[in-house]
C-alpha cells in the first residue's frame, strides 16, 4: 500500500512538472518582439564536438522563452565551416518544439573557417528582405555571431556591409580572439552587444545576451525618421489596433548637457523626466495611427519624446525616445549652373528659405579682371539667367544672402559660357542654266531665327542692284533665277539679337543675263 501511494505521488509530481515550453517565458518576453535572428555558429575543426554541443545548449536556452511566428520572431541558423550550411531558415520553425529539436539535431562542419563566405551567404540570402527564405521588409535584422576566436578571416568589410543595410551584429567570443577587430565588427554599444565568456560558463550571459536582442527587436519601440531643423516624424507599432483608445504623445527639448535615456534611434520603456512635468507639447493621435509629425523644433537641438499608449481595454508601456534636430543650413549652400549659351547662363542656389532670408545679391564678371556686374534677386527666387555674357568666357558669380537675422553667406562658383561655332559651313553654287542657281548650305541646329540671303552682280557699282531674301530657319537651301552675270550670293545667320557672319560665293554665268530676281 505504501509503495502504491509513492508510486502515485511520483506520478503526480511528474504530471505536474511544468514542461519547456512557450509558457514558462520569463515576464516580458511572451509576444514582446518582432523580427529576424540568424545566427552565426562556428563548427568548423577548430572547434571540438563538446564545445560545439556547448554552443547549442547554450542557443536552445536563450531562444526558449521567445514566442515564434511569422508576426512575432523567427529564427535562423547558418554554420560555419569550409563549406558554409544554412541549417534552418527564417520560416522553417514556428513554435519551439520545432525549433529545440532542430537545434539537438544539429552536428558540426569540421574544415575550415570560412566566416567570410558565410558572411556572403547571409547577405546575399538569408538576411536580404524579399530574398527567398529571407528576412521581412521593414523588421529588425540581428546577426549573432558564435565563434571561438581561431582564424576567422578577414572579416571586417563584409560585417560593415551588413550593419550598413541595417543588420545588427552581435558577437560571443569563446576563445582568445582578436579584442579590436571584435569591437569594430559588433553594432554600438560594444558593451552590451560584445560577450566573451568560456565555454563552460556560457550561461551566464544568456540573460544579458537575451536582453541585448529584444532591445533591437522589441516591437513595442519607438522609432524617429525623417529629421529636419525643425520637424521630425515619430514612428510606433500601432499596438492599439483593433482597440479603443489613443496614443498621448509629449516632446521638448533637453537642457544643454543632457542627453535623456531614448537612444539616438529607439527607446525603451519608461517615461522621460523632461516630458513629465515643465514645459512640454503634446499631441494625440487616434488608435489607428502609427506617426506623428512633431513641428516647431528648434535646429541642432535635442529632444526627447514619449508616446504612451491609452487604453482600458489593455496596459501598455510608455516609450520614450531622444533625437537631435538637424543643424540649421543657411543658404546658400549649394550653388549650381545650368541652360549654359552663348551669352547667358542660369545660376541656382538652395535651400529655399523664404521666411528667413530678405533678398539674393548676384554677382558676377569675367575672369580675370572683368567688370563686375550685380543684380538683387527676391526672397522667393532661387535663381536668375545672366544675361548679355561674353562667348567662351570664364565668369565668377558669388551668390549672396541676406538673412532677417542680419548675418549673411555668400558662396561662389566658375562658370564659362559656350564657345562660338560657325553656324553656316559648306555653302555650294550650281548653275542651272543660263541665269540660276541653286543655293545649299548646312547649318549648326539651335539657335538661330532664320537666314538671310543677299545676292548682287559682283563689278557692278550702281546703287540698288543688291536683292535679299529671308527664309526660315528649316530652309537649308533656295534657288534664285534671272541673276546678272558674276552675280555674289551671301547667306547669313539670324540670331535672336542680331545677323551673324555668313558665307559667300560667286556665279559665273556664260550668257548675258535678264533683269534679276528671284525663286524661292
Amino acid at each position: 500500500m505504501e509503495s502504491h501511494m509513492l508510486a502515485t505521488w511520483l506520478l503526480v509530481c511528474v504530471l505536474l512538472r511544468p514542461a519547456a515550453t512557450q509558457d514558462t517565458a520569463p515576464e516580458g518576453v511572451l509576444n514582446c518582439c518582432e523580427g529576424d535572428v540568424l545566427f552565426l555558429l562556428d563548427s568548423s575543426g577548430s572547434v571540438s564536438s563538446y564545445e560545439h554541443s556547448r554552443m547549442l545548449t547554450f542557443l536552445s536556452e536563450l531562444l526558449l522563452p521567445f514566442s515564434l511566428g511569422e508576426d512575432q520572431v523567427r529564427v535562423g541558423l547558418l554554420q560555419v565551416g569550409t563549406r558554409p550550411r544554412l541549417e534552418f531558415g527564417f520560416d522553417a520553425h514556428g513554435a519551439q518544439s520545432g525549433l529545440q529539436g532542430a537545434l539537438r539535431n544539429v552536428k558540426p562542419l569540421r574544415g575550415d573557417t570560412n566566416t567570410v563566405e558565410a558572411l556572403r551567404m547571409a547577405r546575399d540570402w538569408a538576411l536580404r528582405p524579399g530574398a527567398p527564405g529571407g528576412a521581412r521588409e521593414g523588421l529588425p535584422r540581428v546577426l549573432v555571431w558564435l565563434t571561438d576566436g581561431v582564424k576567422p578571416g578577414d572579416v571586417i568589410e563584409p560585417m560593415a556591409e551588413l550593419r550598413e543595410e541595417g543588420v545588427a551584429v552581435l558577437v560571443v567570443s569563446t576563445g582568445h580572439s582578436n579584442y579590436q577587430m571584435l569591437r569594430q565588427v559588433v553594432t554600438p554599444p560594444v558593451e552590451s552587444n560584445l560577450y566573451f565568456v568560456d565555454i563552460d560558463d556560457m550561461s551566464i550571459i544568456t540573460e544579458d545576451l537575451r536582453d541585448a536582442i529584444i532591445e533591437i527587436i522589441r516591437a513595442e519601440r519607438i522609432t524617429v525618421r525623417d529629421v529636419a531643423t525643425d520637424s521630425a516624424t515619430l514612428q510606433w507599432r500601432p499596438v492599439l489596433s483593433g482597440l479603443t483608445g489613443y496614443y498621448e504623445i509629449r516632446f521638448s527639448s533637453l537642457p544643454p548637457g543632457e542627453t535623456g535615456g531614448g537612444g539616438g534611434g529607439e527607446g525603451g520603456g519608461g517615461t522621460s523626466p523632461s516630458t513629465s512635468g515643465g514645459h512640454y507639447q503634446r499631441l494625440t493621435k487616434s488608435a489607428d495611427s502609427s506617426t506623428a509629425r512633431l513641428t516647431g523644433l528648434k535646429p541642432d537641438t535635442t529632444y526627447t519624446a514619449t508616446l504612451t499608449p491609452e487604453s482600458n481595454d489593455q496596459a501598455f508601456n510608455t516609450l520614450s525616445i531622444t533625437f537631435v534636430t538637424k543643424p540649421e543650413v543657411l543658404s546658400p549652400a549649394v550653388v549650381t549652373v545650368s541652360e549654359s549659351g552663348l551669352t547667358s547662363v542660369r545660376v541656382s542656389w538652395g535651400p529655399s528659405q523664404p521666411e528667413a532670408v530678405t533678398s539674393y545679391y548676384v554677382e558676377y564678371s569675367a575672369l580675370p579682371r572683368g567688370k563686375l556686374h550685380a543684380v538683387t534677386v527676391g526672397r522667393t527666387q532661387n535663381s536668375t539667367l545672366l544675361r548679355d555674357l561674353q562667348p567662351d568666357t570664364t565668369y565668377l558669380v558669388t551668390v549672396s544672402a541676406r538673412h532677417a537675422s542680419g548675418t549673411e553667406k555668400a558662396m561662389s562658383v566658375k562658370v564659362c559660357t559656350q564657345e562660338v561655332t560657325p553656324a553656316l559651313a559648306d555653302l555650294q553654287l550650281t548653275t542651272v542654266g543660263s541665269d540660276s542657281v541653286q543655293v545649299d548650305w548646312r547649318s549648326s541646329p539651335g539657335g538661330l531665327r532664320g537666314y538671310w540671303l543677299t545676292w548682287e552682280e559682283q563689278q557692278s557699282s550702281a546703287p540698288g542692284q543688291r536683292s535679299s531674301l529671308y527664309l526660315p530657319p528649316d530652309s537649308l537651301s533656295t534657288r534664285l533665277t534671272r541673276l546678272p552675270p558674276a552675280a555674289r550670293v551671301c547667306v547669313s545667320p539670324i540670331y535672336r539679337t542680331a545677323r551673324g557672319e555668313g558665307l559667300c560665293c560667286t556665279a559665273q554665268f556664260n550668257s548675258n543675263a535678264l533683269p534679276y530676281g528671284y525663286q524661292s
